[in-house]
């Protein structure tokens, strides 16, 4: 049985899940369809807009050369006439928030589209809010099992790749958040992985806006963290998996198939 645990471009976006299916050996995890969309951030948005699950306003550029200022001005004009500042910038295939940037001025966002655009022709650019993170994992096959809700509490502006891998930040399973809340963001975890092909295992993020109590999908990871400080082997242990039977229950859903 394989059991990938790369993490970014040709671990994540179905490129190893494609070679090794030569293999017809098992394989832990969604396999090449769900990774490549679960990758995706404007594929996997226009599925989630399709589909009315609740995610921040965005717009998505592709394919613009950046090389000429007139267009990098153009696609200010764009973003701020639709979205309110600040806003997150992020290249389409990415992980760990590689190339994402906070902006909130013109010359910021230049700079931040200019930074993803170095790792990906294709852009994302969300309106940023005031907001808690919140994460599920997912196991199954056939029928998909939610664990506990976990939140991460960080001292930095946002959750950057410096403060996704700090010591510093607090890990709190469960999450203090209302029961209705923690039911929704369950049921929309489901439906999501159902919607882009994903199981096996994955972990969906959410944010909760602080004003206003509502959620919001964020993105879906289909090879989740597994260090002794990444949040899916801690949701699934508060859920009543170890590491060792989190490994175990993976090898033999992936058997069953």
């Amino acid at each position: 049985i394989w059991f990938p645990l790369l993490h970014g471009s040709n671990g994540e976006d179905g490129a190893i899940h494609g070679l090794l299916k030569f293999t017809k050996k098992p394989l832990v995890g969604c396999g090449i369809l769900g990774s490549a969309l679960g990758m995706d951030k404007i594929l996997m948005k226009k599925i989630f807009s399709y589909l009315s699950i609740p995610q921040v306003n965005y717009l998505a550029f592709q394919n613009h050369n950046l090389s000429d200022n007139s267009v990098k001005n153009d696609l200010f004009h764009k973003i701020t006439s639709k979205l309110n500042l600040p806003v997150f910038v992020k290249p389409a295939n990415s992980g760990s928030s590689i190339g994402i940037s906070k902006a909130n001025n013109k010359s910021e966002i230049i700079e931040a589209i200019e930074k993803a655009w170095e790792i990906d022709s294709r852009i994302v650019i969300e309106e940023g809010l005031d907001v808690r993170e919140l994460e599920c994992g997912i196991i199954g096959n056939l029928k998909l099992f939610t664990s506990e809700i976990g939140e991460v509490s960080y001292s930095t502006d946002w959750y950057d790749y410096d403060s996704k891998y700090s010591m510093d930040n607090k890990i709190i399973i469960p999450a203090d958040i209302d029961s209705q809340i923690s039911e929704q963001i369950k049921e929309i975890s489901i439906r999501s992985c159902r919607a882009l092909n994903i199981y096996g295992f994955a972990r969906v993020d959410f944010f909760l806006e602080k004003i206003s109590n509502k959620i919001f999908l964020n993105e879906i990871n289909t090879i989740p963290g597994f260090t002794s400080k990444s949040m899916f082997p801690m949701l699934w242990k508060a859920s009543g998996f170890n590491i060792n039977q989190l490994v175990a229950k993976l090898i033999d859903i992936t058997s069953d198939l």
